[in-house]
């Protein structure tokens, strides 16, 4: 994907999405909320690309450093660091094999507490059919203990360009005999799947849980309600559709969800237009619609916070979005809590913690 934002001076570009100010997101600090909950960033990206920017282990860690108490991260594919040469399908073994290289770095202690990468999510091309087992399986060997599964997007829509979004994904793709041949493969081998969808698919999604009801899935970013394109103006309606397939898929207990990603472009909020970067308090107002009916429909023992850093830094700082979240469970139980921070990620991603 080509970044359609004009990259600003002294601004970072992150693929297609919003850019990251740095100098704007500095004008904002806040005090960290119950700084000692142990957290685990279930969803984030390492990224060094021309056209997308460069956010690694350096980056992260200094946004990891706001404050909050975050113990280990999982790591999303980026269809970046893969291997130059060799079969085509065989080629994103190389991002598993950087991502769990960042993993080692961690894990080694010289980089401070957080385990970077303690589980790690890459890209496999499910549309080779049955033929994707010998992908995965080289991907197990090359995470070495830490490859959890993979992500194959699925989203689009016809007005993706007013977002920058420019990956056309064929329409009913997760309905499709070939893919499904490729998804069968994951189970078998202990392997979950991340699902990235806008609203109108996740009828899709629902007809997949159900086909494959032994197959860990997670839903992405709350499941995608679009807000710009022929939806900018229709939150309301949206919502209503939104909401009636979310109560659909937590009826499958296979599925989780993802709390998080509500910065970007396509969701249709605005506060990255502010001349002071969102407080917490404006996201949770913002976003406790959302939030609130995941958590009641799915449960805090299968809903996770996410982060989705760098893609969503161009909203918000790391800190703050934290505390947003904070806000938004400030009614939760202890044991509710520990599963929305830590507890559920850990499980879904094994990570032992």
């Amino acid at each position: 994907m080509k970044p359609t934002t004009p990259v600003a001076s002294g601004a970072t570009p992150i693929s297609s999405h919003l850019v990251v100010r740095k100098d704007w997101l500095a004008r904002r600090r806040e005090e960290i909320l119950e700084p000692d909950l142990p957290i685990v960033d279930p969803h984030h990206h390492l990224i060094d690309r021309p056209e997308s920017g460069t956010y690694l282990l350096p980056d992260l860690l200094e946004d990891i450093a706001s404050g909050h108490n975050v113990v280990a991260t999982v790591y999303l594919e980026w269809l970046s660091m893969y291997r130059a040469d060799g079969p085509e399908e065989m080629r994103p073994v190389g991002e598993i094999e950087f991502a769990n290289g960042v993993a080692a770095m961690c894990a080694s202690g010289g980089y401070g507490r957080p385990r970077v990468c303690a589980g790690i999510v890459g890209h496999a091309d499910l549309m080779l059919g049955a033929r994707v087992a010998k992908v995965l399986e080289a991907m197990i060997v090359a995470g070495g203990g830490r490859f959890r599964g993979i992500r194959y997007i699925a989203s689009s829509d016809p007005d993706q360009a007013q977002w920058g979004a420019t990956a056309v994904r064929p329409e009913g793709l997760l309905l499709d005999k070939r893919l499904r041949e490729g998804f069968a493969q994951l189970a078998p081998l202990g392997l979950s799947f991340d699902a990235w969808v806008y609203h109108p698919q996740l009828g899709d999604l629902v007809d997949l849980a159900r086909a494959f009801p032994g197959t860990p899935i997670v839903l992405n970013h709350v499941g995608g309600p679009i807000g710009l394109g022929r939806y900018k103006g229709k939150r309301d309606q949206v919502f209503a559709d939104w909401s009636a397939r979310i109560a659909e898929l937590a009826a499958c207990p296979n599925v989780q969800v993802k709390l998080g990603g509500l910065g970007m472009k396509m969701f249709g909020f605005d506060v990255h237009e502010g001349e002071l970067p969102p407080s917490s308090e404006q996201l949770a107002a913002a976003w406790r619609p959302y939030i609130e009916t995941c958590i009641q429909a799915f449960g805090s023992k299968r809903a996770m916070f996410e982060s989705n850093f760098p893609v969503d830094k161009g909203s918000y700082g790391y800190g703050v979005f934290w505390n947003a979240c904070k806000r938004l469970a400030q009614g939760a139980s202890s044991a509710e809590k520990a599963d929305l921070f830590r507890g559920t990620a850990s499980r879904v991603y094994r990570l032992g913690l």
